[in-house]
Protein backbone atom coordinates (compact mmCIF):
# COMPACT_ATOMS: atom_id res chain seq x y z
CA UNK A 1 0.00 0.00 0.00
CA UNK A 2 1.40 3.37 -0.99
CA UNK A 3 1.93 5.90 1.76
CA UNK A 4 0.36 9.36 1.96
CA UNK A 5 3.06 11.83 0.99
CA UNK A 6 3.04 14.86 3.28
CA UNK A 7 4.56 18.31 2.94
CA UNK A 8 4.71 20.34 6.17
CA UNK A 9 4.45 24.13 5.86
CA UNK A 10 4.88 26.12 9.08
CA UNK A 11 7.20 28.96 10.04
CA UNK A 12 7.81 27.56 13.54
CA UNK A 13 10.49 24.90 13.68
CA UNK A 14 9.22 23.47 16.96
CA UNK A 15 5.76 22.96 15.43
CA UNK A 16 7.25 21.10 12.48
CA UNK A 17 9.29 18.95 14.85
CA UNK A 18 6.15 17.96 16.76
CA UNK A 19 4.29 17.16 13.56
CA UNK A 20 7.23 15.12 12.31
CA UNK A 21 7.15 12.94 15.42
CA UNK A 22 3.38 12.51 15.12
CA UNK A 23 3.37 11.40 11.49
CA UNK A 24 6.48 9.23 11.73
CA UNK A 25 4.45 6.96 14.01
CA UNK A 26 1.82 6.41 11.29
CA UNK A 27 2.63 3.52 8.97
CA UNK A 28 0.54 4.88 6.11
CA UNK A 29 2.21 8.32 6.04
CA UNK A 30 5.60 9.72 5.09
CA UNK A 31 6.96 13.26 5.25
CA UNK A 32 8.54 14.18 1.92
CA UNK A 33 9.45 17.74 2.88
CA UNK A 34 9.29 20.59 5.38
CA UNK A 35 9.32 24.31 4.57
CA UNK A 36 8.79 27.52 6.52
CA UNK A 37 7.06 29.85 4.04
CA UNK A 38 4.43 30.05 1.34
CA UNK A 39 7.04 30.76 -1.31
CA UNK A 40 9.00 27.66 -0.35
CA UNK A 41 5.79 25.63 -0.37
CA UNK A 42 5.12 26.46 -4.03
CA UNK A 43 8.61 25.27 -5.02
CA UNK A 44 8.39 22.16 -2.81
CA UNK A 45 5.05 21.08 -4.28
CA UNK A 46 6.50 21.23 -7.79
CA UNK A 47 9.61 19.30 -6.82
CA UNK A 48 8.26 16.78 -4.30
CA UNK A 49 4.72 16.14 -5.57
CA UNK A 50 3.08 15.52 -2.17
CA UNK A 51 -0.43 14.10 -1.79
CA UNK A 52 -1.29 16.44 1.09
CA UNK A 53 0.12 19.83 2.06
CA UNK A 54 -0.36 20.65 5.74
CA UNK A 55 -0.51 24.44 5.55
CA UNK A 56 -0.14 27.08 8.25
CA UNK A 57 -2.38 30.07 7.48
CA UNK A 58 -0.46 33.08 8.82
CA UNK A 59 3.24 33.24 7.93
CA UNK A 60 5.74 35.96 7.12
CA UNK A 61 5.80 36.80 3.42
CA UNK A 62 3.27 34.86 1.37
CA UNK A 63 0.32 33.76 3.50
CA UNK A 64 -0.99 30.22 3.60
CA UNK A 65 -4.13 31.50 1.87
CA UNK A 66 -2.23 32.79 -1.17
CA UNK A 67 0.04 29.76 -1.24
CA UNK A 68 -3.00 27.46 -1.21
CA UNK A 69 -4.61 29.38 -4.06
CA UNK A 70 -1.47 29.13 -6.20
CA UNK A 71 -0.91 25.46 -5.39
CA UNK A 72 -4.46 24.55 -6.39
CA UNK A 73 -4.25 26.60 -9.59
CA UNK A 74 -1.07 24.77 -10.58
CA UNK A 75 -2.13 21.28 -9.45
CA UNK A 76 -5.74 20.66 -8.44
CA UNK A 77 -4.92 17.07 -7.45
CA UNK A 78 -2.88 18.16 -4.40
CA UNK A 79 -4.97 18.35 -1.23
CA UNK A 80 -4.28 21.25 1.13
CA UNK A 81 -5.22 20.94 4.79
CA UNK A 82 -5.07 24.09 6.91
CA UNK A 83 -3.57 23.70 10.38
CA UNK A 84 -3.70 26.94 12.35
CA UNK A 85 -4.26 28.65 15.67
CA UNK A 86 -6.76 31.00 14.01
CA UNK A 87 -10.37 29.82 14.28
CA UNK A 88 -12.20 32.99 13.23
CA UNK A 89 -14.52 33.12 10.24
CA UNK A 90 -12.27 35.29 8.06
CA UNK A 91 -9.35 32.85 7.82
CA UNK A 92 -11.68 29.84 7.68
CA UNK A 93 -13.68 31.03 4.68
CA UNK A 94 -10.63 32.50 2.93
CA UNK A 95 -8.82 29.16 3.08
CA UNK A 96 -11.85 27.26 1.77
CA UNK A 97 -12.28 29.80 -1.03
CA UNK A 98 -8.60 29.36 -1.90
CA UNK A 99 -9.19 25.63 -2.38
CA UNK A 100 -8.29 24.00 0.95
CA UNK A 101 -9.93 20.62 1.52
CA UNK A 102 -10.01 20.97 5.28
CA UNK A 103 -9.35 23.18 8.29
CA UNK A 104 -8.03 21.98 11.65
CA UNK A 105 -7.13 24.15 14.68
CA UNK A 106 -3.78 23.52 16.36
CA UNK A 107 -5.58 22.79 19.61
CA UNK A 108 -7.13 19.67 18.01
CA UNK A 109 -6.25 16.23 19.31
CA UNK A 110 -3.45 14.46 17.41
CA UNK A 111 -5.85 11.69 16.36
CA UNK A 112 -8.16 14.29 14.79
CA UNK A 113 -5.31 15.67 12.70
CA UNK A 114 -4.24 12.19 11.57
CA UNK A 115 -7.83 11.41 10.61
CA UNK A 116 -8.05 14.71 8.70
CA UNK A 117 -4.94 13.83 6.69
CA UNK A 118 -6.47 10.52 5.66
CA UNK A 119 -9.81 12.11 4.76
CA UNK A 120 -8.41 14.82 2.49
CA UNK A 121 -5.89 12.44 0.91
CA UNK A 122 -8.87 10.49 -0.43
CA UNK A 123 -10.31 13.59 -2.08
CA UNK A 124 -12.85 14.34 0.63
CA UNK A 125 -13.48 17.43 2.76
CA UNK A 126 -12.61 17.54 6.48
CA UNK A 127 -14.07 20.28 8.68
CA UNK A 128 -13.30 20.31 12.40
CA UNK A 129 -16.67 20.25 14.26
CA UNK A 130 -16.49 23.77 15.72
CA UNK A 131 -15.56 25.15 12.30
CA UNK A 132 -18.23 23.15 10.50
CA UNK A 133 -20.70 24.98 12.73
CA UNK A 134 -19.40 28.28 11.32
CA UNK A 135 -20.21 27.04 7.83
CA UNK A 136 -23.72 25.99 8.82
CA UNK A 137 -24.30 29.22 10.76
CA UNK A 138 -23.21 31.31 7.78
CA UNK A 139 -25.44 29.36 5.45
CA UNK A 140 -28.46 29.79 7.73
CA UNK A 141 -27.81 33.52 8.01
CA UNK A 142 -27.67 33.76 4.23
CA UNK A 143 -30.88 31.76 3.94
CA UNK A 144 -32.70 34.02 6.43
CA UNK A 145 -31.58 37.10 4.50
CA UNK A 146 -32.81 35.60 1.25
CA UNK A 147 -29.42 35.18 -0.43
CA UNK A 148 -29.12 31.39 -0.31
CA UNK A 149 -29.14 29.65 -3.70
CA UNK A 150 -32.74 29.65 -4.98
CA UNK A 151 -32.21 26.71 -7.31
CA UNK A 152 -34.22 24.84 -9.86
CA UNK A 153 -34.86 21.20 -9.00
CA UNK A 154 -31.79 19.08 -9.65
CA UNK A 155 -31.98 15.74 -11.40
CA UNK A 156 -30.97 12.62 -9.48
CA UNK A 157 -27.67 12.46 -11.38
CA UNK A 158 -26.96 16.15 -10.74
CA UNK A 159 -27.49 15.57 -7.01
CA UNK A 160 -24.98 12.71 -7.14
CA UNK A 161 -22.45 14.90 -8.93
CA UNK A 162 -23.05 17.77 -6.49
CA UNK A 163 -22.44 15.45 -3.54
CA UNK A 164 -19.15 14.30 -5.06
CA UNK A 165 -18.07 17.90 -5.77
CA UNK A 166 -18.91 19.01 -2.21
CA UNK A 167 -16.88 16.10 -0.82
CA UNK A 168 -13.85 17.28 -2.78
CA UNK A 169 -13.63 14.70 -5.56
CA UNK A 170 -11.95 15.71 -8.81
CA UNK A 171 -13.75 15.44 -12.17
CA UNK A 172 -11.80 12.27 -12.95
CA UNK A 173 -12.72 10.70 -9.61
CA UNK A 174 -16.38 11.66 -10.05
CA UNK A 175 -16.39 10.11 -13.52
CA UNK A 176 -14.90 6.88 -12.15
CA UNK A 177 -17.29 6.79 -9.18
CA UNK A 178 -20.43 7.36 -11.24
CA UNK A 179 -19.18 5.46 -14.31
CA UNK A 180 -19.65 8.40 -16.66
CA UNK A 181 -17.27 10.38 -18.83
CA UNK A 182 -15.34 13.44 -17.64
CA UNK A 183 -17.15 15.51 -20.28
CA UNK A 184 -20.48 14.45 -18.79
CA UNK A 185 -19.25 15.50 -15.34
CA UNK A 186 -18.34 18.91 -16.76
CA UNK A 187 -21.80 19.27 -18.28
CA UNK A 188 -23.51 18.33 -15.00
CA UNK A 189 -21.27 20.75 -13.08
CA UNK A 190 -22.22 23.59 -15.42
CA UNK A 191 -25.92 22.78 -15.06
CA UNK A 192 -25.65 22.64 -11.27
CA UNK A 193 -23.88 25.98 -11.07
CA UNK A 194 -26.45 27.58 -13.38
CA UNK A 195 -29.50 26.13 -11.64
CA UNK A 196 -28.32 26.93 -8.10
CA UNK A 197 -26.43 30.15 -8.84
CA UNK A 198 -23.34 28.76 -7.12
CA UNK A 199 -19.82 29.93 -7.86
CA UNK A 200 -17.26 28.12 -5.66
CA UNK A 201 -16.59 25.20 -3.32
CA UNK A 202 -17.75 27.03 -0.19
CA UNK A 203 -21.18 27.65 -1.68
CA UNK A 204 -21.35 24.08 -2.96
CA UNK A 205 -20.57 22.65 0.48
CA UNK A 206 -23.10 24.99 2.13
CA UNK A 207 -25.81 23.88 -0.27
CA UNK A 208 -24.94 20.20 0.18
CA UNK A 209 -25.07 20.58 3.99
CA UNK A 210 -28.41 22.37 3.87
CA UNK A 211 -29.89 19.65 1.64
CA UNK A 212 -28.39 16.84 3.73
CA UNK A 213 -26.25 15.57 0.86
CA UNK A 214 -23.07 15.31 2.93
CA UNK A 215 -22.50 14.22 6.52
CA UNK A 216 -20.33 16.52 8.62
CA UNK A 217 -19.76 13.72 11.09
Amino acid sequence: MSKIRLLLVDDHQIVRAGLRMLFMAEQDMEIVGEVSSGEEALHAVRQLKPDVVLMDVVMAGMSGIEATRRIKEANSEVAVLALTMHEDEHYFFEMLNAGASGYVPKRAAPDDLVDAIRVVSQGNVFLYPTLAKLLVKDFLQRAESGVSPPGEELTAREREVLTCIAEGLTNREIAETLVISAKTVDRHRENIMRKLNLHNRVELVKYAIEKGLINLG
